[in-house]
């Protein structure tokens, strides 16, 4: 008897191994589609440097060479929201990355490859997965304060990353580990690109790095989107570590009116200007010149400096962002004094055909004075832009989007000229002044700006 229940339990032992055996594993139902077949670089391009790309055993191989910088193999197409997955195998001494939504234009550092890169770091950082941003921002979530994802990178194994890219949020994981959590409004669109990082002359030639299983999910995102265990990181508003260490500081805090006053006003003004979803939006009244709430400007004066204002136009909107603001002047009616970087339609606002010289009141001129180059990357109206303005020992230049559009030299002899020709010939010494107000002008048009950071240039 006992014999034969000991038959009985093994054969239901058996059974029930056998059972657990013949379980199949979950299928991924998910509708990927595959960036690389395998076999060839169809739908690839490369950009920025020489270093090689091939195939092998099913995967991309990238082989290090001197003398070139980073180079990158690019996707063809260009992606917005996404899902990607993709598998690497990279050498212990190299660094590279995988970039998203990244583009490559002949007026941005004469086609530099910028935009969200997820690290690949084999090195004792650990940073893989992290996300910098190439060629502009330098890093914008680095991996610090997350020792599970550093410990989580395979040192000479293949390692699996996954990256959602949907609106403005961007989450990272390694092997299944959560890396990071950003939300970053920079970049809306563009490719996908695999680099192979440049290297010093005393670093080994032939390095590589390979991809394999690339895959993409472009629909039904919420469907197939992961939770992140991480808190968000939000960079509007907000110094970069790169622009910290180089001295800048946020000239508006996204939430109050704290450094600014009205440019006619002890305070901020009580109306025609709004603070919503961290940004500073001077509202429509009609299009007249400082007419409702009026112009704003910084409580602080600043001479030498770099500025940078994100800002979006409406539809045949008008407003302007001036520089060297003397508020002791014009008391009469219409905006402050200054040197001004034209914000404008120029497609719907007459201004556009209107100036001292045709075109020198268009989007990022001179106001009234010089013409910015006219093959400007300007944004759609809607859609944010750049402002960037630099002056240093009288050397100014307006910037935008990442293109310098013109320069010129405060106080110089063709400056005076072009100014006893301007609208501004009848302020004595115009725009001259060592010190002055960063202003933001009501022109009755909805204008919107956020990210507004200034580089106080001290001299020694």
């Amino acid at each position: 008897m006992r014999k034969q229940n000991f038959y009985v339990k093994s054969l239901t032992l058996f059974l029930a191994i056998l059972a657990i055996g013949c379980v199949e594993t979950p299928k991924d139902d998910t509708p990927w589609v595959s960036l690389f077949d395998g076999k060839t670089l169809n739908g690839w391009s490369q950009k920025g440097g020489e270093a090689t790309y091939a195939i092998r055993d099913g995967a991309i191989v990238g082989t290090t060479m001197h003398n070139t910088p980073n180079s990158f193999m690019t996707s063809d197409k260009l992606y917005g929201d996404f899902i990607l997955e993709l598998e690497y195998l990279v050498d212990p001494s190299m660094n590279s990355g995988i970039q998203i939504r990244s583009n490559s234009f002949p007026h941005y550092q004469n086609g530099r490859v910028h935009g969200y890169q997820i690290e690949i770091d084999p090195s004792e950082r650990a940073w893989s997965a992290g996300i910098y941003d190439e060629g502009r921002r330098g890093w914008l979530y680095p991996l610090e304060n997350n020792p599970e994802a550093q410990k989580a990178f395979k040192q000479n194994e293949w390692n699996h990353y996954r990256i959602e890219a949907i609106g403005d949020t961007i989450k990272t994981w390694i092997n299944d580990v959560p890396a990071a959590h950003l939300v970053d409004e920079k970049t809306a669109k563009g490719f996908i690109g695999l680099q192979v990082h440049s290297i010093k002359e005393d670093q080994k030639e032939g390095t590589e790095i390979q991809w394999r299983n690339i895959k993409i999910l472009t629909d039904s995102l919420s469907k197939y989107s992961k939770e992140s265990t991480l808190e968000p990181l939000y960079t509007k508003n907000q110094l970069t570590i790169k622009e910290s260490e180089q001295g800048w500081k946020m000239l508006w805090d996204g939430e109050s009116t704290q450094g600014w006053r009205g440019a006619r006003l002890d305070s901020f003004p009580d109306h025609g200007w709004v603070i919503e979803d961290g940004e500073l939006t001077v509202l429509a009244s009609g299009g007249g010149e400082s007419t409702a709430g009026g112009d704003i400007v910084t409580t602080e004066l600043y001479g030498d400096f770099e500025l940078k204002v994100d800002f979006k136009l409406t539809e045949a909107a008008n407003s302007g962002i001036k520089y060297y603001v003397d508020t002791d002047l014009n008391k009469g009616p219409g905006s402050s004094i200054g040197l001004e970087y034209q914000i404008l339609d120029d497609a719907k606002h007459p201004d556009a055909k209107l100036g001292n010289h045709e075109g020198s009141r268009t989007l990022a001129s001179l106001y009234d004075l010089i013409q910015a180059d006219h093959n400007k990357p300007a944004n759609p109206i809607g859609e944010w832009n750049t402002a960037y303005i630099k002056s240093i020992d009288n050397h100014v230049e307006h910037w935008l989007n990442g293109a310098k559009v013109l320069e010129y030299e405060r106080k110089s002899d063709a400056y005076k000229k072009l100014v006893s020709e301007s609208k501004y010939k009848v302020w004595p010494n115009f725009g001259e002044s060592d010190k002055g107000h960063i202003l933001l002008q009501d022109h009755g048009d909805l204008v919107s700006f956020k990210n507004i950071k200034i580089k106080p240039i001290t001299k020694d």
